[in-house]
């Protein structure tokens, strides 16, 4: 056990919604109650006594909780007292959450390809910076694999890096796009409006949030084999540098040689996904793009169904991630999903309905961790479009699937029973997983969706107390999301948020996710820092060497979105 006889009081260093559930976690030996004070600028305004969680084996704590839920007056300069420990300041308001979502969303603005990042929108002279890679608009096929190139600009730069991957790309955009779909259908039905996020396109009519997940599908849309060549209608799976650049570079300033990687199946049916949902989003708001993006999807189906076996595979790794996905069983069902949904067409419900994914939400994976859905398992992503938007399955297939939906939820609120600190996330045999931050948020994102299902409250605190491990209350004390809390992420893996390296580099905008612990420890800077066996929660290191467990990613940042901007329209409900 990690213990102290000094308590550590670990709290969301955001902050708390007034009506929402308030707690804090309590790292002591101690195995009696202990007095608590929650204190406001110094002055006691409300006590009691900590309940003993007991022993935490995902941190090694021994661990009390502090409910503090019954207090509810909004303000400033909060702090906890347990035992002379006192924790970091919070505030407790309403609107918490509005700016998280707005900062989330902004990740996706910063890391534009093809547009210079310009003031106001960047928030600060720092960020600001010349288009990146003008040079994609000429992207030549790796030798060997092809004799065209295409016009591959725009879109997101995937991670630390600046490579572009059409299934990272995918399922980032699908869950961007489902903030839309969700409230458009379950929730308030204006989740950022035009107007709401600081990007170029924020007063053309359109919710800011289809104008930013359109940068990426249009992008996704130019990766597609074009007519006439070998392959038409497949996808390429990625395109990045011909080999690895170093820390720091700025996007403008690279001159390697750029290439696109050889078509798969995986990414193929990631457009067609992507690009299905597109198309019935976009249908009333601009018909042509839809059409466009309905046509593209049609077109990657088929390819995909005539080329099944076009593997990525995980050796693919100079330059730029493998992204490396074996099984595409699960790809070929979310697309049939999102295809059916848009056209109702009879092909594709015959092969949802004959799938072993149909109405299934994994909640484990074996010796690997429990999460809804990675860049590599989207098979729940298939499932939660068929029970949250509308479509013309009977109602015996859609109330399936909005009972996988609720069935998973339960599992997840029961591993977060368990933790000590709160986070929706059960480790398996090998651990925190590479990531371990964003399989947390998708597991908050299926009980935010049990909750639309069900009105069962108990699902929305779930989701409401599972960003306190996000945001500070974890046993490093250590807010996972940058320029927020008092320990904020400062130092990730990332090409040009590299300040730590060069002073002359930004640091992240507030809003960047760190993908946080990860048992494994990948890299050779966490070995370095901290040793093997060491409970999960700790396998950390605010660093930019430590890729492993600080890197930030698209499809990372998505679910953070998604989770903030759902909390954000319940504060009004909440309070």
């Amino acid at each position: 056990m990690h213990e102290s006889s000094q308590p550590l009081v670990h709290v969301n260093q955001l902050g708390y919604l007034p009506h929402g559930m308030k707690r804090a976690s309590v790292a002591t030996p101690a195995t009696a109650p202990l007095a608590w004070e929650l204190r406001q600028s110094g002055a006691v305004v409300a006590s009691g006594t900590t309940t003993v969680f007991g022993p935490d084996a995902d941190s090694g704590d021994h661990i009390h909780i502090v409910d503090f839920s019954a207090y509810a007056t909004p303000g400033g300069s909060y702090s906890l007292r347990v035992a002379g420990a006192d924790s970091a300041p919070f505030s407790i308001a309403a609107d918490i959450y509005q700016r998280l979502t707005r900062d989330a969303m902004g990740f996706f603005y910063h890391n534009r390809c093809g547009i210079a990042i310009a003031m106001p929108y960047a928030g600060h002279e720092r960020w600001v910076r010349p288009e990146g890679h003008p040079q994609d608009a000429h992207v030549p096929c790796a030798p060997g694999t092809g004799d065209y190139a295409l016009d591959v600009a725009g879109g997101w730069y995937d991670a630390g890096d600046q490579g572009k991957y059409v299934v990272n790309g995918g399922i980032a955009t699908w869950t961007l796009q489902h903030i839309y779909e969700r409230s458009l259908h379950l929730g308030a039905g204006d989740a950022l409006p035009d107007g709401s996020l600081s990007i170029p396109e924020n007063a053309n009519g359109i919710p800011d949030i289809l104008d930013e997940t359109r940068w990426e599908i249009e992008f996704l849309l130019k990766m597609q084999v074009p007519e006439g060549q070998p392959l038409a209608g497949m996808a390429h799976h990625k395109m990045h540098n011909d080999q690895w650049t170093p820390l720091p570079t700025a996007p403008h300033a690279d001159q390697q040689p750029r290439i696109l990687r050889p078509p798969s199946t995986a990414a193929t049916l990631n457009l067609a996904a992507a690009a299905a949902q597109a198309a019935r989003i976009w249908r009333e708001i601009d018909p042509a793009f839809a059409q466009r993006c309905l046509a593209a999807a049609a077109r990657a189906w088929d390819a995909a169904r005539a080329n099944p076996d076009r593997i990525a595979p995980h050796t693919d790794g100079v330059g730029g991630g493998a992204y490396g996905d074996p099984t595409v069983d699960d790809e070929f069902y979310w697309a049939a999903c999102e295809l059916f949904i848009t056209t109702g067409q009879q092909r594709y419900r015959e092969f949802l309905l004959a799938s072993p994914h149909f109405a299934a939400l994994p909640s484990a994976f074996g010796k690997h961790a429990a999460p809804t859905a990675t860049w590599g398992q989207t098979q729940a992503l298939g499932t939660i479009a068929l029970a949250t938007v509308p479509n013309s399955l009977d109602d015996r297939h859609i109330h399936a699937a909005r009972a996988a939906v609720v069935a998973a939820a339960d599992v997840y609120l029961a591993d977060q029973r368990r933790q000590g600190y709160a986070l929706v996330f059960a480790p398996g045999e090998e651990g925190y997983p590479w990531g371990s931050t964003s399989f947390a948020l998708n597991n908050q994102l299926v009980l935010a969706l049990a909750y639309d299902l069900t009105k069962k409250a108990a699902y929305r605190d779930a989701v409401l107390e599972g960003m306190d491990y996000l945001l500070g209350r974890n046993p490093l004390g250590q807010s996972y999301v940058s320029g927020y809390g008092t320990r904020p992420l400062r130092h990730p893996h990332h090409r040009y948020w590299a300040d730590q390296i060069d002073p002359s580099f930004p640091p992240p905008p507030p809003g960047a996710l760190s993908g946080g612990p990860d048992s494994q420890r990948h890299d050779p800077h966490i070995q370095a820092v901290i040793a093997a066996g060491t409970p999960g929660q700790r396998c950390f290191d605010d660093h930019i060497a430590s890729y492993s467990t600080n890197e930030v990613a698209i499809n990372w940042n998505a679910p953070l979105a998604w989770v903030a901007a759902f909390l954000a329209e319940q504060a009004e409900q909440i309070g």
